[in-house]
């Protein structure tokens, strides 16, 4: 069995993994003088930059988190100490060796680097694929849209053989387990064992912001394909769509430089526009523009409140276009930077655009792009009559609410008049007025007072929690497992107070489970009926059926591991807590004058940032 890290290689590691590099793979980073830098925080959102970086540690006083290179890439990555130490060695071309003796064998490596280490073998194998005789199909397609041999080197685009067991069979001559194919999405279980997941379709590789390849996205290529037109990578350990940027990797620098990033559909969309000169362009892979892209994209445009930067996104003008257009003005607010669209008039994506006219006329639509608002705003008044004083008005009324949201109030009065005039109302102050009763509600008058509901609205329902608060989303997970699979979470959930649970209306929940014997009372399918009955209220009652009804969010069946991972989070969050009322009592000591008393609460301070280190790697292993 391989043993630990030799010191001196873990020593040399930190050497040559200068902080300011390693976290400029993920985080844009500025003079923040004195000889430090700065940027936004990857481990909260926030608005202006409080993440330092000086003298080979980072801190971000926004949250409290720091540490030096190997804690950061631990806590961005979800990485075990070992798998940090052996990501980065592998970045800077170190052969750790281990206690033990001798180098670490492949199949002991931490799993996150197996998987990228298969992920990297497999897109070499997919590129030299694309150079066979059974890859005309996919070269033509290529050709067909404007890309030659270098430009599919320079992406890395593939081809996956048309065959059952191709990519399984080399990867499995390269030493990898079948295990560790179907853990990286590479390959699927079948009847008899593990078969490729992609065949007989191109290939494109999927990076993370650091190069690393960790997964792919394939087209059909042949019509009696009856699978879907792309298809990707699954969710896996290193693969979380959610929350990946394809093409970030080649494009974060640029858009560093320009302060731009421009949004595109596709893999190929995100090609052209590369070859054509716009290189900020990026594209999500097999999801929509969602809340972590948007953090991601906001550490690369160093995103703060001058509003400085630009985020253009780019759509297909047909309906299915302005719908999705529609779509990112609802995260619109997310960003301090200034956002715009790009809509090609005749429908053209990105790609087409450059097949048909050119380099320059990708250029074009990026540069002919219009304020985000101005293109919602229209788009909405263009469904109604406006040859009609009542379709005029419907328009105004639809496209107040757009304009209500502007958050700056000489823009949302600006926007205003141009409503009226673009819908030919020719009455500035009614138009005006319209816009301000939308805006009124929720930002309240001049005066920063809330008007009053009229009697007739009904009150928003109360939230027992903050869907946002992470704390509060593991609690919830843990009820939800308490109500719904109480077995898999064992004796050891009632070893946790009610008390530790601090959202509204969770330490309730956990009293009445504790109040009808705990998890070892919670037996038989009627565990969540019995729950409701003895609720002491409404509030109680409504919140179990809650619990014993929303989705639990695992992916797939919950097990064991995932129980253990939501426990341990809440474990540690308890302790966390009792820290920090420690760490207040310490600072009101005197250690000269309460020296005995000093050191056994510091004592007690160790062990329990022992535990909470333990908790926490106990939750991060069982994920």
């Amino acid at each position: 069995m391989v043993g630990r890290i030799r010191d001196e290689d873990i020593a040399l590691v930190r050497e040559r993994s200068p902080i300011d590099a390693v976290v400029g793979e993920y985080v844009q980073l500025r003079n923040a003088g004195g000889g430090a830098v700065k940027g936004l925080c990857p481990f909260h959102d926030e608005k202006s930059p409080s993440f330092n970086v000086s003298n080979g540690l980072w801190h971000c006083f926004g949250c409290g988190e720091g540490g030096d290179a190997i804690a950061f890439i631990q806590k961005i990555e979800h990485l075990s100490f070992a798998e940090a130490i052996e990501r980065l060695a592998a970045k800077a071309g170190i052969q750790l060796r281990y206690t033990e003796g001798g180098y670490v064998p492949d199949k002991q490596k931490g799993e996150r680097t197996r998987l990228v280490e298969a992920h990297r073998a497999a897109a070499e194998f997919y590129a030299e694929q694309l150079l066979t005789p059974a890859a005309e199909i996919g070269r033509r397609f290529l050709s067909e849209r404007g890309f030659g041999r270098e430009d599919a080197a320079r992406f890395g685009v593939g081809y996956a053989p048309n065959e059952w067991e191709a990519l399984v069979r080399h990867l499995r001559g390269r030493g990898f387990a079948d295990k560790e194919l179907i853990t990286g999405g590479l390959a699927s279980q079948g009847r008899r064992g593990p078969i490729d997941r992609f065949r007989g379709r191109l290939i494109w590789p999927i990076r993370d912001l650091t190069g690393d390849v960790i997964g792919f996205g394939a087209r059909r290529l042949e019509e009696r394909d009856d699978g879907p037109k792309y298809l990707n990578t699954p969710e896996t350990p290193l693969f979380k769509k959610g929350s990946v940027l394809y093409g970030a990797d080649l494009a974060k620098k640029e858009i560093a430089r320009r302060r731009q990033a421009v949004i595109v559909e596709g893999y190929t969309d995100v090609m052209a526009c590369h070859l054509a000169g716009v290189g900020t362009a990026i594209a999500t892979s097999g999801t929509s523009f969602g809340d972590e892209h948007i953090r991601i994209l906001r550490r690369l445009l160093m995103d703060q409140d001058e509003a400085s930067g630009e985020v253009i996104f780019t759509f297909d003008g047909d309906a299915a276009g302005q719908k999705a257009a529609l779509r990112a003005f609802e995260s619109e607010h997310r960003f301090a930077a200034q956002t715009f669209v790009a809509v090609q008039p005749d429908g053209l994506d990105p790609c087409d655009l450059r097949m048909k006219h050119g380099d320059a006329a990708v250029r074009d639509l990026i540069a002919s792009r219009v304020p985000l608002f101005r293109f919602a705003i229209r788009a909405t008044i263009e469904k109604y009559d406006l040859d009609t004083t009542e379709g005029r008005l419907a328009a105004i009324d639809a496209a107040a609410p757009i304009i209500a949201g502007i958050r700056d109030r000489g823009m949302r009065d600006r926007y205003a008049i141009d409503l009226d005039r673009w819908t030919g109302f020719l009455d500035e102050q009614f138009v005006l007025r319209r816009v301000r009763e939308h805006a009124s509600p929720r930002r309240g008058d001049a005066r920063g007072r809330r008007p009053e509901a009229p009697a007739a609205r009904t009150p928003p329902p109360r939230r027992s929690h903050d869907p946002n608060d992470p704390i509060a989303q593991v609690e919830r997970e843990t009820l939800k497992l308490a109500v719904q699979r109480p077995a898999l979470l064992g004796p050891a959930f009632d070893v946790v107070p009610a008390e530790a649970l601090i959202s509204p209306g969770h330490a309730e929940v956990r009293a009445l489970i504790a109040e009808l014997g705990g998890i070892a009372a919670a037996t038989g399918p009627e565990w969540a009926g019995r729950l409701r009955e003895a609720a002491p209220n409404d509030e109680v009652r409504d919140m179990i059926t809650s619990l014993a009804v929303e989705p639990l969010r695992s992916n797939g069946d919950p097990d064991d591991r995932y129980a253990c991972a939501m426990l341990s989070r809440l474990q540690e969050v308890q302790v966390t807590r009792e820290i920090t009322k420690l760490q207040s009592k310490l600072g009101r000591l005197n250690p000269v004058e309460h020296q005995e008393e000093y050191n056994r609460l510091f004592g007690d301070l160790v062990a329990l940032e022992q535990q909470r280190r333990a908790l926490r790697e106990r939750g991060i292993g069982s994920l």
